[in-house]
């Protein structure tokens, strides 16, 4: 019995405890506090606050002249979203975007990221800067750079173009607009993947390279079984971000609608959520849409980093 009363005396109590486990963790917080803050202020409270406003809807009494109150609608404006035709185009027509874009993009970084870690490249700090430039351009000037060079009206490229004969030729037509557009993102964020692959070459053992120059290999080997496959996790996260940036286009679609009538209000996903917000003044609907825009963002970046999680397994 008294061994029992001493072991108890022994034992700290929950207090004690829980002031050494604070005393462990105190300092770890404090220096996470700064990014849980923003994370939460401008994440995690935003997203909520857009699922919360997509389940009311404004209506107005006596045959839409009353004034207007907002009401609860449930599902409503999601079940509106599935027969929205602007919405559904505007996916596709960013689906198709990306399946041309994305690949030639990626590509063409890829491609540029091996010459800037070649030994027959000089000036490579230059390049490399050259190259990273046009992600330092914010969006809405580049868009309006190249807004000038697609312009029938003032762009010498259109005028040297229709010299050559080719008089119907135009960046802005219907057939054409999407792949202008494509070309100023690939502009703008090529160089940026290229930082990014080019990070993943420079973390390369140098050991390889001499086994593999032992060994015989050419310089081509050394690219196709060494520094593409050890790259491969970098051109995976670039190709993520490439499809969210994807789906999040605005800057273009924004500054092209002046000068250009093929740029409809629906134009891409992210334009269209922005007008029914703002023009249209349907903040609810368009926080549903949001919603669904973010969804579907996270299944086709979540599915493709587990296609190639997957392949990566397989091989």
């Amino acid at each position: 019995m008294q061994e029992s009363i001493n072991i108890a005396q022994k034992s700290p109590s929950r207090s004690a405890r829980f002031k050494r486990f604070w005393r462990r963790v105190k300092i770890p917080l404090m220096f996470m506090a700064p990014f849980w803050i923003v994370f939460l202020a401008f994440f995690i409270i935003p997203i909520c606050y857009a699922v919360y406003e997509s389940l009311y809807k404004t209506v107005r009494s006596g045959l839409g002249l009353g004034p207007p109150s907002v009401v609860f609608a449930g599902f409503e404006n999601y079940a509106q979203i599935l027969h929205d035709t602007n919405f559904s185009t505007s996916l596709l027509r960013m689906l198709l975007f990306g399946i041309v874009q994305v690949p030639i993009m990626l590509v063409v970084a890829l491609i540029l990221a091996l010459l800037m870690d070649s030994a027959v490249v000089r000036f490579k700090t230059f390049f490399r800067l050259s190259f990273f430039v046009p992600y330092a351009i914010p969006g809405i000037v580049a868009a309006l750079l190249w807004g000038f060079l697609y312009d029938p009206g003032v762009s010498p490229v259109v005028a040297l173009i229709h010299n050559l004969g080719l008089h119907n030729f135009n960046f802005l037509g219907s057939n054409s607009i999407l792949w202008s557009m494509a070309n100023i993102v690939t502009w703008e964020w090529t160089g940026y993947n290229m930082i990014i692959i080019f990070a993943g070459l420079q973390a390369i053992p140098q050991e390889l390279y001499e086994a593999s120059r032992v060994d015989g290999s050419t310089g081509l080997d050394v690219v196709r079984y060494i520094k593409i496959p050890l790259v491969a996790p970098a051109i995976v996260l670039t190709a993520i971000f490439s499809i969210i940036g994807t789906l999040q286009i605005f800057s273009e679609p924004s500054i092209l609608r002046t000068i250009s009538s093929n740029v409809t209000s629906s134009f891409t996903p992210n334009y269209y959520v922005y007008n029914v917000a703002f023009v249209n003044n349907n903040f609810q609907y368009s926080a549903a849409l949001a919603v669904v825009l973010a969804i579907v963002t996270f299944v086709f970046s979540f599915g493709f980093l587990r296609l190639t999680q997957r392949q990566a397994g397989l091989e």
